[in-house]
């Protein structure tokens, strides 16, 4: 177990996730400015994207880059920089980092260095979308990009198929229509809202069902970073740890777990017992009964 003191005087070295506009220059906050001058360095995802918003600000800190493919040799780097005493500010493209972004290793490494890891609050297009929306916002499932190849994005719909939460989703112009088509194959006609460009001088919402979505999106050149707000299931679905096993007698039930899990019978007896609500010497009286 460890704690973390924030804003211990003592403490000099720390990583600060400072989140940056997703298009409205405006909307940075004082904080992150004062973060990014007074930070020794830093890491960015783009280094040229960022150093458009510090020319802006008119701030002059160095920039290293930190993204997928030179996370595992810049990590080091920064985490011995951060405990030497450096204040290391690290941001994206736009939005929070680590949020479908690079950073989240980064923040990993320093909570194992036993380093502060400190987050400016700050602008977020998916939760923007969800808000803008119009659908339910109490429980929502933030997922992110969907895979690539249609077959494996099935698969994750499917999944995702029985929560009831608004399930929140990013997505290029490139894949859009696809993304739209297999979510109607998955999920059926739900209400969606596809929203576009967001805080910018085009920011779009569309909504309507996945039909209307799609035919919306097939009329249309598509431009920009989507967000894509889905309504959650309401059907009231058999949740998979639900009494499946109703139907089985004791013994059937523990064989079920060595058959079809590979468990030895201890553990399945122990499984089956928690199943049942059940004491595990009773669940064992039981098989071994009926098996001898």
């Amino acid at each position: 177990m460890k704690i973390q003191k924030s804003f211990n005087n003592q403490v000099e070295g720390a990583v600060y996730v400072v989140p940056t506009p997703i298009g409205n220059l405006e909307d940075i906050t004082f904080r992150a400015l004062k973060i990014l001058k007074s930070a020794a360095v830093i890491a960015a995802e783009d280094t040229r994207n960022t150093r458009k918003l510090l020319s802006h600000f008119e701030i002059s800190t160095p920039l290293v880059s930190y993204h997928e493919h030179n996370k595992e040799f810049r990590e080091k780097e920064l985490i011995d920089r951060i405990e030497n005493g450096e204040l290391v500010a690290v941001v994206s493209d736009a939005g929070m980092p680590a949020i479908s972004d690079p950073g989240y290793e980064l923040i990993q490494a320093a909570i194992k260095a036993d380093q502060s890891v400190i987050v400016l609050p700050g602008a977020n297009a998916a939760l923007c979308a969800l808000v803008g929306s119009g659908l339910p916002s109490a429980e929502f499932h933030f997922y992110g990009f969907l895979p690539r190849k249609k077959k494996d994005k099935a698969t994750e719909l499917e999944r995702l198929n029985s929560l009831q939460a608004t399930l929140l989703f990013y997505e290029s112009p490139y894949r859009l229509k696809d993304t739209l088509k297999v979510m109607h194959e998955q999920l059926g006609n739900r209400q969606i809202v596809v929203a576009r460009e967001l805080t910018k001088k085009f920011e779009e919402y569309a909504r309507g069902t996945v039909e209307e979505l799609l035919l919306w999106a097939e009329e249309k050149e598509l431009k920009g970073e989507f967000c894509l707000v889905v309504e959650g299931t309401s059907e009231v679905s058999i949740v998979e740890n639900e009494l499946w096993w109703s139907h089985l007698s004791i013994t059937d039930h523990v064989t079920h777990y060595i058959d079809e899990e590979g468990l030895s019978s201890k553990d399945a007896i122990k499984r089956a017992a928690v199943d049942r609500n059940m004491a595990k010497r009773d669940v064992y009286q039981a098989f071994h009964v009926d098996v001898n």
